[in-house]
């Protein structure tokens, strides 16, 4: 057989893996732009307030998800083995793990909470935050145990099913969200308050929805009837934190940056902020779409990685840096040629719009270094290489991103797209590093 064939192979075994979690990722964040779109009809303050609760609870958020993440090797490898019982252990200590990581984000994110008024913000910004955030709050435990079922499943090679309840999830989101924003019939206008409110609603569907689904799918049947007899098992309980806690931390670490990121643009003005939160909504979605593919190699490489068959981990690892670099070449392409266009569907503010054409262009750069970063890592986490990747996080991000764009950004007065410019930096960075390890590994 031909390396061509074996590869193509390959690709269709990914793509068919990825395009449901694509889809899905990809649904969240449109839904997040929709929620952007709809907010920045009430104005830049309105816009600039979401932008400042979301740089606060995305890195919080991330924490948990990373720790979730881990279950999709862990139960993938045993998936490859045929160890139904150990796959179902896993399970049922991931999803105690994770209503307590759960609990613990929103006890975090109620402290921030107290301190927003010191965080150099606009007041009028804080004072919009304050009603919004509380509500953004409740909807952290939900989003946690979705991410934890969503990951379980995975590892069962089942993509499809959190597909499904997102993109209802996110169509119930647009529709509450439109409705308690705007008002609708006897139920009044609430604002940027009500884009909170479709989040909760939406968050709970989701959580509700995927639990009834797993006890009721046939794939998941079998694990769901030796589920209902296995007990609580500690260890396998710190297995599962302290092999997601790297993953949680690397991703706290990159989120840490962009939301400082986004701290730096409100010293800069409520227009830099706004402009940031636009702009970030087109590279987030990017950055999930991409993250989809990521998640298939994970599965496929923990599969391979469980049948120890290396021939098939390094095809399929070789096949998703491929895929990942033409997508993102894509997507950068995009970035560019609506950099005008696509920032004023949201706002139509003349200085939020100026900043965010030069924040497109800086985007559209790093396209290609985030692909790279985003993929390496899927790699790693199916072959159970956890730690490496949060040491390059603190290199690539705390160590190199945040200071260059301070520096960059402030001392030579390059303004906001200054800030952007150690995004650049630190995904180089990270991308270097992460196809390093993936090569050395590889070997």
């Amino acid at each position: 057989m031909k390396s061509g064939t074996k590869y193509t192979s390959c690709y269709k075994s990914l793509l068919a893996l990825a395009s449901p979690v694509i889809a899905s990722q990809a649904g969240v964040m449109l839904v997040s732009i929709v929620d952007t779109a709809m907010v920045g009809s009430l104005g830049k303050d309105a816009l600039a307030a979401v932008a400042f609760a979301g740089n606060l609870t995305v890195p919080v958020t991330y924490a948990g998800i990373g720790i979730a993440l881990c279950a999709t090797p862990l139960i993938g490898r045993r998936y490859g083995q045929g160890n139904t019982l150990s796959a179902a252990t896993c399970m049922v200590n991931s999803r105690l793990l994770n209503f307590f990581v759960g609990l613990a984000e929103m006890l975090i994110l109620v402290a921030l909470w107290w301190l927003l008024p010191y965080m150099g913000q606009p007041s009028e910004v804080v004072e919009i935050t304050r009603g919004y955030l509380p509500i953004l709050i409740a909807s952290i435990l939900p989003l946690q145990m979705f991410s934890c079922y969503k990951q379980m499943i995975e590892g069962l090679q089942n993509t499809g099913m959190a597909m499904k309840i997102s993109i209802i999830g996110n169509v119930l989101n647009i529709i509450v969200n439109y409705v308690l924003i705007y008002g609708f019939w006897v139920i009044p206008a609430i604002g940027v308050n009500g884009a909170a409110w479709g989040t909760l609603v939406s968050r709970l569907f989701m959580w509700i929805a995927i639990a009834v689904c797993f006890r009721r799918s046939r794939l998941s049947r079998a694990y769901s009837t030796i589920v209902s007899g296995i007990k609580v098992n500690y260890r396998v309980i710190r297995t599962l934190f302290f092999m997601g806690l790297p993953i949680g931390g690397q991703m706290v670490v990159e989120c840490m940056t962009f939301a400082m990121g986004g701290i730096m643009m409100g010293w800069i003005s409520s227009a830099a902020l706004a402009a940031h939160q636009v702009v970030m909504s087109f590279t987030s979605l990017t950055y999930m779409m991409v993250s989809g593919l990521a998640s298939a190699v994970t599965i496929r490489v923990s599969l391979f990685n469980g049948q120890n068959d290396n021939i098939n981990v390094r095809r399929n690892s070789k096949a998703g840096l491929l895929m990942g670099t033409l997508f993102m070449t894509f997507t950068s392409v995009c970035l560019i040629v609506g950099r005008h266009w696509l920032p004023s569907l949201f706002i139509d503010d003349n200085e939020t719009l100026a900043v965010a054409v030069g924040l497109m262009l800086v985007g559209a750069s790093f396209q290609i270094f985030d692909g790279l970063q985003m993929v390496s890592l899927g790699i790693l986490r199916g072959l159970g290489d956890m730690r490496y990747p949060a040491m390059v996080s603190g290199i690539a991000y705390a160590a190199t991103s945040l200071p260059v764009a301070y520096i960059v950004g402030f001392i030579f007065d390059f303004g906001s797209c200054g800030v952007w410019s150690g995004y650049v930096v630190g995904l180089l960075v990270a991308s270097i590093l992460l196809l390093r390890r993936v090569k050395s590994k590889l070997k």
